[in-house]
């Protein structure tokens, strides 16, 4: 049966390979919600699924089942009440253990089948499930559909098609002979065996729960090895559903459904116990820098996969388009309020100015302007909810409330009502601007709809401290505005130091936040920001080890 899923497959397998290789635009799932890709009653169907799910206890038949626990709450101020089952994690582990060695006797055509019909799967169920990421984690609809849904399934099969390449290099058998001048050869019969690390631990982020824990799931999954799946505690939805359809896949291949679980732990000592657990060998983690180096500094047993806070800047030395820059960048700011990992925070000046051409703008002109634009763009309300969301967590509003303490306001953050959540949490973004000096209001990430017009001296001074922030700090993204080829030469030279991801003059509909799958590395594992990249072979080939067992083979006996 899962060879016959991998034959299935195999074509859009093929495709997915070819698109790593080249890099250029592919995505198999449309990011558009359309009854024409999705069918005419899907989105219908999707909400009333995920409605159905409200109030109710998330069964997924896992072994050492305690409890239940119920406590998300919904940045729209909707309630969800679904409660998600309690399990012993030694249980989980053990269950994991169990069920390995078949999943790894699959082999990698198994495997991969298997998750790819997983995959096409979860697309079908996208809208149910792109409503349980926007009402968990406060993204606006569409984005949650686009990043909850294909966008995040994109990066699952990303996963599974680099997983499948770096298996698909060793070959599983060979004949060695080495020649032995007039004697008869040496000859071997030599056997290499794909061999999973072991339990594979995949903790969930609070704003992205589907595009940031998939890449690990299906990675580790892919390569031979069990996962737990440890969501957020305000964000157990999308991960539930996820690991049903996946365990409701193994099950129909004759597979063991605990390949996959879902660890919902009240308590920190059980995330802490799980991830230090001795059968626990890599760990996947997106989430604050106090956790992460926690993860980094007592889980010697595993690999740990880290994405951990940094600050995102942009060097703004000179434009031929000043408009759709600040257009560009307003955007940018705004987009789900600022609470994405690769939203900018610094955007560095020279305290000269910047030639454009509307004429010169001074320091101060520009952060006036980039406000002015900051406050356009979310002067329709609609636009605005739809393309702010709603606050994730209590310390992203109490930053927004500290932050005119930060530094200079240029730009308030407001509240804003949205008639359909009258309960909803949502905040305009705010624009503050400092001396390059002042490094304790911006030299830290403030996670949120907040943002610094940092003033360097010159140029060469702001790229100097773009390079720094990302060395010292960490930061997924960096961008430049710049007309001078030597400047833009100079930044691009920065960034190879820093080894940071790197924008060039965006102005059009494509902005420093968004990554798409089979095209853009997510992270370079090269800076405090992050130690691994989505999704590269380091992310992936280092979740199995090969092991080997060779036997004489008898010389034929001379004709």
């Amino acid at each position: 049966m899962s060879q016959s899923l991998f034959e299935k497959h195999q074509p859009l397998l093929a495709q997915a390979v070819q698109a790593l290789a080249t890099r250029g635009f592919w995505s198999p799932y449309s990011e558009q919600p359309s009854p024409r890709v999705y069918g005419e009653s899907a989105a219908a169907d999707g909400k009333q699924a995920f409605d159905a799910l409200l109030g109710k206890v998330f069964e997924l038949g896992q072994p050492g089942q305690t409890g239940v626990h119920a406590g998300e709450m919904s940045p729209y101020g909707a309630p969800l009440n679904v409660s998600y089952p309690v399990c012993d994690p030694q249980a989980l582990v053990d269950a994991a253990l169990a069920a390995m060695p078949a999943w790894g006797a699959l082999g990698a055509e198994g495997r991969t089948g298997i998750l790819m019909e997983a995959l096409e799967r979860l697309n079908k169920r996208s809208f149910e499930i792109s409503h349980a990421v926007m009402m968990t984690t406060g993204q606006g609809w569409m984005m949650a559909f686009q990043a909850g849904g294909p966008h995040a399934q994109d990066r699952g099969l990303e996963a599974v098609a680099a997983a499948w390449r770096e298996q698909a290099a060793i070959p599983r058998e060979v004949v060695w002979e080495k020649p032995q001048g007039k004697n008869a050869p040496l000859r071997m019969q030599k056997h290499f065996e794909i061999v999973g690390r072991g339990v594979a631990l995949v903790i969930g982020c609070g704003t992205f729960p589907t595009w940031n824990t998939y890449p690990g799931v299906f990675a580790a999954l892919a390569t031979g090895n069990p996962v737990i799946v440890k969501p957020h505690e305000n964000a157990i939805l999308p991960a539930a559903i996820t690991v049903a359809v996946i365990r409701q896949v193994l099950a129909e291949m004759g597979m063991d459904p605990n390949l996959i679980s879902l660890a919902v732990t009240p308590e920190r000592s059980a995330t802490q116990l799980l991830a230090t657990h001795a059968d626990v060998k890599s760990v996947d983690f997106t989430g604050s820098n106090q956790f992460g180096a926690w993860l980094m500094e007592n889980c010697k047993q595993a690999q740990v996969y880290a994405e951990l806070a940094g600050v995102n800047n942009v060097v703004i030395e000179s434009t031929d388009a000043y408009r759709a820059m600040l257009k560009n960048l307003a955007f940018t700011l705004s987009l789900y309020s600022g609470q994405m990992c690769t939203t900018t925070q610094a955007l560095i000046v020279p305290a000269g100015g910047i030639d454009t051409d509307e004429g010169h703008k001074t320091f101060d002109e520009v952060a006036a302007d980039l406000g002015a634009a900051m406050s356009d763009f979310v002067s329709d309300p609609k636009i605005a909810i739809a393309v702010l969301g709603a606050i994730q967590s209590d310390a992203t509003l109490r930053r927004i409330d500290e932050s005119p303490h930060y530094a200079e306001v240029v730009l308030p953050s407001r509240k804003l009502a949205n008639p359909e959540f009258p309960d909803a949490r949502v905040r305009t973004p705010t624009l503050l601007k400092c001396d390059a000096s002042d490094e304790k209001a911006y030299m830290q990430e403030r996670f949120g709809p907040i943002s610094f017009v940092v003033r360097a001296a010159d140029a060469q001074a702001a790229i100097a401290l773009s390079e720094r922030i990302v060395r010292e700090h960490g930061a997924l993204t960096a961008g430049i505005y710049s007309t001078r080829p030597e400047v833009l030469d100079a930044m691009v030279q920065a960034t190879w130091r820093g080894k940071v991801a790197l924008s060039i003059n965006l102005t059009s509909n494509i902005f420093v936040n968004q990554s798409a799958g089979f095209s853009d590395f997510h992270g370079t594992g090269g800076n405090p920001s992050a130690n691994a990249s989505y999704t590269d072979s380091a992310f992936v080939a280092n979740r199995f080890r090969v092991v080997q067992r060779r036997f004489h083979i008898q010389a034929p006996e001379p004709a």
